[in-house]
């Protein structure tokens, strides 16, 4: 997507880099246009395209999918901790620095900023202070992979286009395969009263996930990128993934979800209004300190806990209050530095201090805020970095593309909405850094998608 000398790769900005769209391909023939130019298409092109589709692909349905929540080893198909996920991103994330080094290598370079370096390294840091350092090891080492991988996503496709293709595919893929599940094996799509936990989720649809939260938060990112094919010219796929992804929603009876997308329509729509970085700023991260204040600040603060409790809404937010209160006591003990990359939830100390309380929620699998998650692991510092590299960072990327590249157009407005999404998101779920979540590999494919639109021309 990124233009260079030859044909399109990474190069500063100029005036005269930029180069028209050309004629929109008929959203109804994206893939048989795919099919018709493979003959006159470099192999490294269609290497190209095969990972841009395999990447997503991978990420969203995984290589396990549709899991039986009613078997005892559940666990191991939900924590992203098997050889096979391990062995496949650390191979595609090879395969995508190899396709784009040479072509795009300035682009990739642009990504070592002083911000993106200090996390690097406080990651790793995070490893050598752990309280478990094999595992937070391991699971860094997947998740570098993911995050390469996925700094190569945008760099993959050629021109809008073929960005635009290639997004709609890949869109209609995963859901071909969730309404699929739920005709040819619906007890495996949906959740049952046989599930071993949650029970009552009875009915909501999951597709190929494991869990209808994660559904629902993926098919909410769907409709910024149903929007995107549609206004990018692809009208058809753009409404057909509007149209399946908002009735899987439905389905999947993911109210946080469907209303947070909706917030997120009518902040992008007050960026057309407001100009201005601070303006921006006010609009993007309000909503965060809002959702935070009412939800963690209800177990902080027994002012706002009575507010809650007058809500016409669950004031405990499904058991959310209970880990949120448990994990800001636990902060406590080390606030700086956290406990370690990812090594934190689910480990014997936990459970050990959570016994010692008589609360169950030292045996949950996260605590449902991303925020709170990430200085539980990485401390104070990593919130601050968290902040810094992915609330201002994209922020500012998103006012430089539109004054410096002129790269202001669908898919920039997409990266914006599930840039957005995510953040708001995170407030009720944990996905920051959670090695091969969906959720997360398609935030980092907005957050590297704003950061190259900010600093390279497009085709």
């Amino acid at each position: 997507m990124i233009a260079r000398p030859s044909e399109f790769g990474a190069r500063r900005a100029t005036a005269d880099a930029a180069l028209p769209l050309g004629d929109a391909v008929s959203a109804a023939g994206m893939l048989g246009h795919l099919r018709g130019r493979a003959g006159g298409l470099s192999v490294l092109r269609l290497l190209r395209q095969a990972l841009f589709l395999a990447t997503l692909l991978i990420a969203w349905i995984s290589l396990k999918p549709f899991p039986d929540l009613s078997r005892l080893d559940i666990a191991d198909l939900v924590t992203g901790q098997e050889a096979l996920t391990y062995g496949a991103f650390g191979i595609l994330a090879f395969v995508g620095l190899v396709l784009v080094a040479r072509e795009h290598g300035r682009a990739l370079a642009s990504l070592a900023s002083p911000t993106h370096l200090v996390l690097a390294g406080w990651l790793v840091l995070s490893v050598i202070l752990s309280q478990d350092h094999a595992t937070s090891a391991k699971r860094l080492a997947l998740t570098a992979a993911v995050m390469l991988l996925t700094a190569c996503l945008p760099l993959l496709a050629q021109t809008r286009t073929e960005l635009r293709n290639l997004t709609a595919i890949a869109a209609l893929g995963l859901l071909t395969v969730c309404y699929l599940g739920m005709v040819v094996a619906p007890d495996l799509a949906i959740h049952q009263p046989r599930d071993l936990q949650e029970p009552g989720l009875a009915g909501n649809w999951r597709g190929s996930f494991g869990h209808k939260n994660a559904a629902a938060a993926v098919m909410a990112m769907l409709l910024f990128i149903g929007v995107a094919v549609f206004r990018a010219g692809g009208r058809v796929a753009g409404l057909a993934i509007l149209g399946l992804a908002c009735a899987f929603l439905v389905g999947s009876e993911g109210k946080s979800a469907f209303a947070l997308s909706l917030v997120v329509f009518a902040l992008t729509g007050a960026f057309s209004v407001v100009r201005s970085f601070r303006g921006r700023l006010l609009i993007a991260i309000g909503p965060i300190l809002l959702l935070n204040l009412f939800t963690v600040g209800s177990v902080m603060s027994d002012a706002l806990a009575s507010i809650v409790a007058a809500l016409p809404i669950d004031a405990t937010f499904t058991g959310r209050t209970d880990i949120w209160r448990f994990a800001i006591q636990t902060i406590a003990a080390r606030p700086i530095a956290g406990y370690g990359y990812a090594a934190f939830w689910g480990t014997q100390t936990v459970r050990d201090v959570s016994d010692e309380g008589a609360t169950w929620a030292g045996y949950a699998s996260h605590s449902h805020n991303g925020y709170i998650d990430t200085t539980l692991t990485l401390g104070a510092v990593g919130l601050v970095l968290l902040l810094l590299v992915f609330v201002l960072g994209p922020l500012r990327n998103y006012q430089k593309l539109q004054t410096e590249t002129g790269n202001a157009g669908p898919f920039a407005t997409m990266f914006l909405q599930i840039w957005l999404f995510g953040l708001m998101l995170s407030s009720m779920e944990s996905f920051f850094f959670d090695r091969a979540d969906p959720i997360w590999i398609t935030f980092l494919f907005a957050v590297f998608g704003l950061h190259y639109l900010a600093r390279f021309r497009t085709r």
